[in-house]
């Protein structure tokens, strides 16, 4: 069965910063590309940044870009997001995904390129 678990969200002051961690079970984690999302009360969810975990390639929502950092600890089966310099519009659901086609077709960050989400993980900022 596939498990994304989201952790790291909380409250934090404009300015700083929070990791998130989305710890992924019961897949082979170098087929999948994982993806950050978020979704603010009343908007769509949006893709924040994914990485590709067979090669390590990365790409970033433009308002994030300089921001936002994705890793990888594939002996972890993890994916981090580290979040800097956090913005009030940054306050949202976080939630991870998986693409288990990662090894060979280009996910990107539309919804429909994932599978299997997690839970969620609340990020607020306050200003």
């Amino acid at each position: 069965e596939v498990q994304l678990v989201e952790s790291g969200g909380g409250l934090v002051q404009a300015g700083g910063s929070l990791r998130l961690s989305c710890a992924a079970s019961g897949f082979r984690f170098d087929d999948y590309a994982i993806g950050w999302f978020r979704q603010a009360p009343g908007k769509e969810r949006e893709g924040v940044s994914l990485i590709r975990i067979s090669d390590g390639t990365t790409d970033y929502l433009d308002s994030v870009k300089g921001r936002f950092t994705i890793s990888s600890d594939n002996a972890k089966n993890t994916v981090y997001l580290q979040m800097n310099s956090l913005k009030p519009e940054d306050t949202a659901v976080y939630y991870c995904a998986a693409d288990p086609r990662g090894s060979w077709y280009y996910t990107t960050l539309e919804l429909y390129d994932y599978e299997y989400w997690g839970q969620g993980t609340q990020v607020t900022v306050a200003s």
